[in-house]
C-alpha cells in the first residue's frame, strides 16, 4: 500500500516547486537603456534579480521530491522483482518518463536562474547597447515539465506500490497439497 505521507509529502514538495517557477517567469529580470547624466553614455539597467532564487529554490523542492520517490520506491532497480504484469509495466513506463520529464525541468530551472542572473557585457549598434535578458516563457516551460514530473513520479509509485502488494499477496505461503 502506498504510503499517504509520501504522496502528500511529494505533492506538496512538487506544488511549492510549480508556484516558485511560475512567480519566477513573473519576477524575471527586464532591461531598460538609461543614460548617464555625467557623461551622456547610455547603459544597461537591469531590475532586481529576485528570480534567481526563485528558480534555485523550486530546483531544490523539485530535487526532493524526486529523491523521496525514488527512495520509496527503492528507484525501481533494488529490492526483491515484481512480478510481472500490467502495474510494474506502467510503473517502469511512469518511472522512464518521469525521469526525462525532471532532467528537463532542472534543466531549464537551472538554465533560466543562470541566464537571469547574469547580467552581459554591453553590445552597442549604433551608441544604444544591445541589453540581453533571459527569454520570456522559460520559466514557464519548467513550470509545465513540474507538473508533467509530479503526475508522472506519483503515477510510478502507486503503480509501484500496488505492484508490490500484488508480490506480497502471491508469496503467502499456501496449502500444499501432498500425495496421500
Amino acid at each position: 500500500m502506498a504510503s499517504k505521507f509520501v504522496v502528500i509529502g511529494v505533492a506538496l514538495f512538487d506544488f511549492l516547486a510549480f508556484i516558485l517557477a511560475i512567480v519566477a517567469e513573473q519576477r524575471r529580470s527586464k532591461a531598460t537603456v538609461e543614460i548617464n547624466q555625467n557623461n551622456g553614455d547610455s547603459y544597461c539597467f537591469y531590475s532586481a534579480d529576485v528570480s534567481t532564487s526563485y528558480g534555485i529554490v523550486a530546483l531544490v523542492f523539485l530535487l526532493l521530491s524526486q529523491a523521496i520517490i525514488m527512495v520509496s520506491s527503492r528507484c525501481f532497480c533494488c529490492g526483491p522483482p515484481l512480478p510481472p504484469g500490467k502495474n510494474r509495466t506502467w510503473s517502469g513506463i511512469c518511472f522512464i518518463a518521469c525521469w526525462i520529464t525532471f532532467v528537463i525541468a532542472e534543466i531549464c530551472l537551472l538554465a533560466a536562474s543562470v541566464r537571469n542572473s547574469h547580467h552581459t557585457k554591453y553590445f552597442y549598434q549604433d551608441s544604444i547597447p544591445s541589453c540581453k535578458t533571459l527569454r520570456k516563457g522559460v520559466f514557464a516551460a519548467a513550470a509545465s515539465f513540474i507538473s508533467f514530473t509530479a503526475i508522472l513520479s506519483q503515477l510510478h509509485y502507486l503503480l509501484y506500490s500496488k505492484a508490490k502488494n500484488n508480490s506480497e499477496s502471491s508469496q503467502r505461503p499456501a496449502i500444499s497439497m501432498t500425495s496421500f
